[in-house]
């Protein structure tokens, strides 16, 4: 690596420029659907904005890095990569069920609403998302076994 950082190109420059303006139009919406909401709404809203962050900076990041360092270390080669892509997966899933888990909207006069049954669909997505990780495991080692035998 000697170290030269090509000039971008000019599809890439065009391509910034479009994200930019995207995020720019996307800002300004928001700004937009703020601008209804009543101060007692807006200070809400920037107290849950703020603990989110707090949460994430002191408890889930460093949660994170020890459980990476830790299972880095403790799993091996072979097993890391799919378990530390299996638990993103499932953090992700659990993240995305927790607001039907617990059926907070459910009615009883309109079954539609939350017609599932939530918890069940967690549990079938994450047993899929983990059964994946010995396949994975068993293909990857079966493709490095064929490659060491062609050479």
């Amino acid at each position: 690596m000697s170290g030269h950082v090509e000039a971008p190109t000019a599809a890439m420059t065009t391509l910034r420029w479009g994200l930019v303006a995207a995020g720019l139009v996307s800002v300004a919406c928001g700004a937009w659907l703020l601008v209804d909401l009543s101060t007692a709404t807006l200070i809400r809203i920037a107290v849950w904005a703020g603990v989110g962050v707090a949460i994430h900076d002191f408890v889930f990041a460093p949660v994170t890095a020890a459980l990476g360092y830790t299972g880095r270390r403790w799993l091996g080669r072979r097993w890391w990569p799919p378990v530390a892509v299996a638990a993103m997966c499932s953090i992700t899933l659990v993240l995305l069920a927790v607001p039907v888990v617990d059926t907070p909207g459910a009615k009883p006069g309109n079954p539609t609403v939350l017609d599932r049954d939530y918890p069940l669909g967690l549990v079938m997505a994450l047993t899929a998302v983990w059964a994946c990780v010995p396949v994975y495991v068993a293909v990857s080692a079966l493709v490095r076994r064929r490659h060491r035998v062609s050479r």
